[in-house]
């Protein structure tokens, strides 16, 4: 059993300014995470050197440790930097265990860390990889903190140790995906000099609404499976878990883990995936509307990530950008386009198309009514009220559920944000958790499967989620077509009242020939749900009780407004 550890105001350690106290648990022991042990040491081969446990020194005395790869023959390199608490030895046997991704442990250099590029590879072709332990994970001193002010601290230093050594041409790049991608943000905005150019490869932005707390429903499973992954230490971690049942609303705490990407002004290569629906698939897209570099591009697909990532084409597209603003070579990146994204079809099916932004200006918007009557989306609202109900007293009884479902005349393609409103009631209850899908039904009335989640073969167009005690909006920075909820109060039913409620479903691009159907699914709990999986995301602490009723019709303008594109 892991026990709490002592608790820690936060201000000191890397986070002044910000008012909450830390909550340490026992580490997990490094030989479960297959750590080799520590051995400082020296050796050349296969045309690189390669440097193990290496110290660096950070701004306050504590030593963090270091794998750095380079090529052997002498000269002044690029760097490349992969930060994130999974191991620097290279984990990569992680990819079997999460199973179908798609991905296999041969496919790896033993060297290479998980979510991490391979030394191999970048060291042939003229570049340095540094893959640290942060502070407090694994060897590295220290206490290990998440996201935190600290950990910003640190790889900024990092990033200033690498550019003023003898062997660095004194340009740093960062590479990766996931946790390796949200330290590029957190660091990015703190602006190094000597950080050159980012790729952050799907990475939350916001860990409040992205990760921790779906529409303001707690999540429960992939947190739990994530914080056992990165608590390999011989200090004390940050209880995660812990921290999330002490901050149930977004306060100092979530705002201390957030980037301010307006900040963030390196050359940056993003790329996002449409499947990654409860975890990167909001944060990343965020990221490139909101950070303020000129020279930035993003790219959008509908693969599983991992088996993205080390595509070789997308390997290549990683070195060519990264030739041009860590080796300063006049490349053909200047002439990308600045979005490139995958219309999807059905599982790894689907046609790329380059646009000139996100979302995009063409767009569309179109509403669709909600008709409780006969369970129907239709462009014109119905005059007469209705009203639909399901039972959410049991969980798993995924019947308990209300659709609603549009038949295409002519096809048609959605890309960028849609927003469901609802008029809704809780009978039995003062609070409701609305869990929202959005499926592709195609012409014969089977359900069209997409990758989803990283490793699993049949998801949704599209999620979202709203704990409707959470409804408030921040009406400066929601627009029409995205809600942005403030979740800073809980605004409970009264008996029999009916509310208004407006629900961010995460992007998506999905193109429906004439015939096939769009489907809402509307429920009390997880309409996706993978309970022997331990990569996947869960919603059991609900606070769904009694019944959900959803008001359509005459007063109750209940709709989903959906992106239509217009042909070219």
């Amino acid at each position: 059993m892991v026990g709490l550890r002592k608790e820690s105001k936060a201000g000191g350690n890397g986070m002044a300014g910000h008012q909450f106290t830390m909550v340490f648990r026992e580490p997990a022991p490094l030989s479960e995470g297959g750590y080799p042990g520590f051995n400082p040491w020296t050796v050349n081969a296969n045309g690189m050197i390669k440097e193990y446990d290496t110290a660096v020194t950070m701004r306050d005395g504590i030593k963090i440790y270091i794998n750095l790869f380079r090529p052997e023959k002498e000269g002044k390199y690029p760097v490349i930097l992969a930060w994130g608490p999974y191991g620097k030895h290279g984990r990569f046997q992680i990819y079997s265990i999460l199973g179908n991704t798609d991905l296999n442990d041969e496919d790896f250099n033993e060297i290479t860390a998980f979510e991490a590029p391979d030394p191999v590879y970048w060291c042939r072709n003229g570049y340095v990889i540094i893959n640290a332990d942060p502070r407090g994970s694994w060897k590295s001193e220290g206490d290990l903190t998440l996201m935190s002010p600290q950990e910003v601290e640190d790889c900024y230093d990092l990033i200033e140790w690498a550019g003023t050594r003898s062997w660095s041409n004194g340009k740093v790049g960062m590479l990766g995906v996931s946790y390796l991608a949200w330290t590029q943000w957190k660091v990015a905005a703190a602006n190094p000099p000597h950080l050159a150019a980012i790729c952050p490869w799907e990475g939350v932005s916001d860990f409040y609404r992205e990760f921790a707390f779906h529409g303001g429903i707690p999540e429960t499973r992939f947190g739990a499976t994530w914080q056992n992954s990165i608590s390999f230490s011989t200090t004390r971690v940050e209880n995660f878990a812990e921290m999330e049942k002490r901050h149930p609303l977004f306060d100092d705490y979530w705002a201390s883990k957030n980037a301010d990407l307006s900040k963030i002004t390196v050359p940056a290569l993003i790329v996002a995936s449409w499947t990654d629906h409860g975890l990167h698939n909001r944060g990343t897209l965020e990221g490139f509307r909101k950070i303020a570099s000129r020279d930035k591009w993003l790219i959008v697909h509908g693969r599983k990530k991992w088996w993205h990532f080390y595509q070789k084409e997308n390997v290549e597209k990683q070195r060519q950008f990264f030739n041009r603003f860590l080796k300063g070579i006049d490349n053909h990146v200047k002439d990308w386009p600045r979005v490139t994204l995958e219309i999807r079809e059905k599982y790894y099916v689907g046609n790329s198309r380059t646009e000139n932004d996100w979302p995009l200006a063409r767009t569309r918007y179109t509403k669709l009514f909600l008709n409780a009557s006969n369970g129907s989306l239709g462009k014109s609202p119905s005059k007469k009220e209705a009203q639909v109900r399901y039972d959410v007293n049991d969980i798993t009884d995924k019947t308990q559920n209300s659709r609603f479902e549009f038949n295409f005349s002519e096809k048609t393609e959605l890309t960028g944000y849609m927003k469901l409103k609802l008029w809704v009631q809780a009978d039995g209850s003062d609070d409701m958790d609305l869990f929202v899908a959005i499926e592709k039904i195609d012409r014969t009335g089977y359900i069209v499967p997409f990758a989803f989640f990283g490793n699993h073969d049949d998801g949704p167009v599209a999620l979202g989620w709203l704990r409707v005690s959470h409804r408030e909006l921040d009406e400066g920075k929601s627009t029409p077509y995205q809600p942005v909820h403030r979740h800073q109060r809980e605004i409970k039913l009264k008996p029999g009242e009916i509310v208004p409620v407006d629900i961010e479903i995460w992007p998506s691009s999905t193109l429906f020939e004439a015939g096939e159907k769009l489907r809402i699914i509307v429920q009390g709990s997880d309409i996706y749900s993978y309970p022997n999986e331990r990569h996947t995301s869960e919603h059991i602490a609900t606070v769904n009780r009694g019944v959900h009723i959803i008001h359509t019709g005459g007063r109750y303008d209940s709709h989903l407004l959906a992106p239509v594109i217009p042909p070219d």
